[in-house]
């Protein structure tokens, strides 16, 4: 039994004119619940009835056209009927299709099905059954293919294509060698260091097309810088130069830490505490951003800790073959961070395992010629193989689990500088470094070598002085090179590199703003009297305007006169007394080493325009007669001893 009108009214609940001045505008209604397998389960019976309806109005407009194409061709009984078989067996497979749909509804996707996406695609044949890839779009013409597969393949080809030097960028650094350069991990500051123990850090995203570095300093006075780099973290570098000290910067080049300088008195390298003399080359590892590794000609490889400036963590000392101290010429890490090579004066190349300093776990005492120097060492990125630039001219791939003999070798590669570079690319298939030509010797060069067959892919031609340094930035997929003509070069592809130089080539110079005049600083005195007060400057602008239509201030000051006829002016003389007398006295060439004559001189002026003494004597004095001057006898006729001495 229904319950009436009004309590049917009671039991939804209060007034709703009450539930409108209370502000509660859904009291009393009740909260909706929303059944999801319910809802998911009606999406899935709409969808798949919608593709249903799309498969049978696709498999009509077939059945029509097939009808029509036999009905033009046959046009006796005979081919309608073998046409209406036809239409049978053709609605056949609708009907199994749709029987198969409702079958199988709990396990069919919501959405369109593959028959129609392959459908929309083209034909369907056996062959595109196999295919993996399924490709979203309207099908592709006939005989098109796509570009960038092309690209890519002829890429993975032909490794010269991945080379970016089509664009380049110069950096002046200053006019000597150009000795180390570091980039940090993100790519966005470089610093260089050369021969004229200078530091400049250039920061790309601030430059503009004038290329001008903002800082400059001299971290270690008058040494040489040898090596820089950025830690894994990019917030710190370290500085190795030619005095015994590595000092360590923040990104801004201020010191963080300076290694300690060991006791040269003391003949075993292990007691002291750090390097005592000339260091050679340093690097961070790999994966602990604060310990670094630095070698010296003390003899001795040290690994150190950042936070302890006071001692080294541990000495690796290489020795020759009759056990003698020998000088290591560089120093690096592995990739996992676990070994330490040192390449050595005796053409030695040398690797510790990282905790044990005693013995070496891999050496070659052959890799070069003995008394050269080997500039550099460099793991690949996958760390299988090492790469050696020696002083005898060469470049040398090894294995390290086969280290007798090198797996590839390059040679005529001249090298003068004990820091010369080899590097990989970021790819790992090609190694590059540089060769060093004297003044006037022509221009030196960029090699790029397999790293497979080791044969020489490519050359770029730098500049015309030695190629010292090169770097190729794995994230950028830039190639920077430090010259010796105190050049750092960037080569660039705009389309395969990323961020770095292409930052700065696209920013205009900026124009240098000059002040017109210094204006003078507003003084506010708000208590002074009002006679005393300034008046309140409103604008600079307007100021320096007011002060233009003012002739006195506007008023070129008159430049000063030195000398006669200076500066569109007569130099007056006499302004002082020292010009006055050198004027009037100094340089008066008259003779006056006969006083008759002197007086005489005035004689006839002094008649004609009598002023002073003249016209006071004039009616007691006789006239003047002045005497008359006898020549002089000649002298020239009376004996030696009878001349007048003067």
């Amino acid at each position: 039994m229904e319950p009436p009108e009004g309590d049917a009214e009671m039991l939804a609940g209060p007034d709703p004119e009450l539930a409108a001045t209370m502000g509660f505008s859904g009291f009393g209604k009740k909260a909706r619940t929303f059944d999801l397998e319910a809802m998911f389960e009606q999406t899935r019976r709409t969808a798949v009835e919608r593709s249903r309806k799309v498969l049978e109005a696709r498999e009509r407009e077939k059945e029509e056209q097939a009808e029509k194409e036999l009905k033009s061709r046959h046009a006796d009984s005979s081919a309608s009927a073998s046409s209406a078989t036809g239409v049978g067996s053709t609605l056949k497979p609708r009907d199994t299709a749709s029987s198969e749909s409702e079958d199988s509804s709990d396990e069919e996707l919501i959405g369109p099905s593959m028959q129609s996406q392959t459908s929309a695609q083209g034909p369907v044949g056996g062959d595109d059954d196999d295919d993996d890839e399924e490709f979203i779009g309207p099908p592709l013409p006939p005989g098109f293919k796509d570009s960038d597969d092309d690209d890519t393949e002829e890429e993975d080809n032909n490794p010269v294509k991945k080379i970016p030097d089509s664009h380049e960028i110069t950096l002046q650094h200053g006019t000597k060698t150009v000795s180390a350069l570091g980039l940090d991990p993100s790519g966005a500051r470089l610093i260089t260091g050369g021969y004229d123990y200078d530091v400049k850090f250039w920061d790309f995203a601030g430059m503009d097309a004038s290329l001008q570095a903002f800082r400059s300093l001299q971290p270690c006075e008058c040494h040489q810088i040898k090596s820089l780099q950025y830690s894994s973290t990019g917030d710190v570098i370290l500085v190795v130069s030619g005095n015994s000290q590595a000092k360590v910067l923040d990104r801004d080049g201020f010191p963080v830490m300076e290694c300690i300088k060991g006791d040269q008195y003391i003949v075993d390298m292990t007691n002291t505490k750090g390097h005592t003399a000339m260091l050679n080359s340093g690097c961070w590892h790999p994966k602990i951003k604060e310990e670094f590794l630095t070698c010296s000609n003390d003899g001795t490889v040290r690994t150190w800790d950042v936070n302890n400036e006071k001692k080294h963590k541990s000495v690796f000392k290489p020795r020759s073959v009759q056990g003698k101290r020998v000088i290591p010429t560089t120093c690096t890490y592995s990739r996992d961070g676990k070994l330490i090579a040192a390449g050595c004066q005796d053409g030695s190349i040398q690797i510790w395992d990282r905790n044990m300093s005693v013995h070496t776990k891999f050496h070659c005492r052959q890799a070069h010629a003995p008394g050269t120097d080997t500039s550099c060492l460099a793991f690949s990125y996958d760390g299988t193989a090492l790469a050696s630039r020696g002083g005898d001219d060469t470049l040398k791939m090894w294995d390290i689990r086969q280290f007798k003999k090198p797996l590839h070798s390059a040679e005529r590669l001249s090298s003068f500088f004990p820091m010369t570079d080899c590097c990989f690319s970021p790819d790992d298939k090609i190694l590059v470094t540089g060769t060093s030509v004297k003044k006037g010797g022509g221009s030196g060069k960029l090699f790029f070598f397999d790293r497979e067959t080791f044969q020489k892919l490519y050359e770029i031609e730098v500049t015309d002085a030695s190629v010292v340094r090169c770097l190729w930035h794995p994230k950028l997929n830039q190639i920077m090179v430090g010259t010796g003509n105190g050049l750092a070069k960037v080569y660039y592809d705009p389309v395969k590199s990323q961020r770095g130089a292409k930052l700065c080539v696209v920013k205009t110079k900026r124009k240098e703003r000059q002040a017109e005049t210094l204006t003078q600083d507003y003084i506010i005195t708000p208590h002074a009297l009002p006679m005393f007060r300034e008046p309140r400057q409103r604008s600079t602008r307007k100021q320096l305007e007011k002060d233009r239509l003012d002739p006195m201030k506007s008023h070129k000051p008159e430049p000063p006169v030195a000398g006669p006829g200076r500066g569109g002016r007569v130099g007056t003389h006499g302004g002082t007394l020292s010009s006055y007398i050198v004027k009037n006295i100094a340089l008066d060439k008259t003779d006056d080493s006969n006083p008759r004559e002197a007086i005489l001189r005035h004689a006839k002026e002094a008649e004609e325009n009598p002023y002073w003494v003249a016209p006071a004597y004039a009616k007691t004095q006789p006239k003047t007669v002045f005497a008359e001057v006898e020549p002089e006898d000649d002298e020239t006729d009376k004996p030696e001893w009878k001349k007048r001495k003067i």
